[in-house]
């Protein structure tokens, strides 16, 4: 399990971490998942990549203590019946605060079945657990996701933030997706920022929280926690 920091663009807070699955065995994650699939595993391999993420962040301590957690879903873990109770039983179990989670969910993990995707999130929502659609403006059918679905934030792509500071229509439909989410009462993060320019401009635009390698890549455990403990020292400095 490693972790991505999700940090306040103005502050430079560290309020949370994205649990990501790595295998020495595979060039990427997608890889990773790709081959579960071929064999019939990838719901399996899911379910037991949420619970060690939740497991672990239930125990952190120190600087980590409290910081929230975003963690993926597939396809087949929303279409399964039942998901939205087990994922509630394995936080209770490890006694980590529904509060703390986050669920990110992509499109094509919507597909399958709206109305029944729908009421799975809603149950997952209604205690405390927070929606965040990923990828989004990649998919054909994310604005219709808007009104439909019960979203607590999007997340924008990091394709489309990659030229942002060069290119004014990128500028243009990042900054209308910002606005767009906020007059829906949605919070906005930003995945793959690299540069001072597109943190200045996305924080002068009002996105929440931002990922990329500006601010850290992917951490182990204990990487993370010097990351959120050194960030905490430059707040106060």
């Amino acid at each position: 399990m490693l972790f991505q920091p999700q940090i306040v663009p103005a502050t430079g807070e560290v309020v949370g971490a994205e649990a990501l699955a790595r295998w020495d065995g595979c060039a990427s994650p997608e890889q990773l998942f790709t081959r579960a699939a071929a064999g019939g595993l990838s719901e399996r391999l899911s379910r037991l990549v949420q619970r060690k993420a939740l497991r672990t962040a239930a125990a952190w301590e120190g600087s980590l203590k409290g910081l929230n957690l975003s963690i993926n879903l597939l396809a087949e873990d929303l279409a399964r019946p039942g998901y939205d109770d087990w994922l509630l039983e394995q936080a209770a179990e490890v006694g980590i605060d529904p509060a703390r989670i986050t669920v990110e969910i992509t499109e094509s993990a919507l597909l399958v079945d709206r109305a029944a995707a729908s009421e799975r999130l809603a149950r997952l929502r209604s205690s405390g657990i927070r929606i965040a659609v990923d990828d989004f403006g990649t998919g054909y059918a994310s604005l219709a996701y808007l009104t439909s679905l019960p979203l607590d934030a999007l997340k924008i792509d990091r394709g489309l933030v990659a030229d942002i500071v060069g290119g004014s229509r990128d500028r243009i439909v990042v900054k209308a997706m910002i606005r767009l989410a906020r007059e829906l009462g949605l919070a906005v993060i930003v995945e793959g920022v690299e540069s001072t320019g597109q943190l200045a401009l996305l924080a002068d635009w009002g996105c929440d929280l931002y990922q990329g390698f500006l601010g850290a890549g992917a951490l182990d455990e204990a990487e993370l926690a010097r990351f959120v403990g050194a960030s905490k020292i430059a707040e106060v400095a």
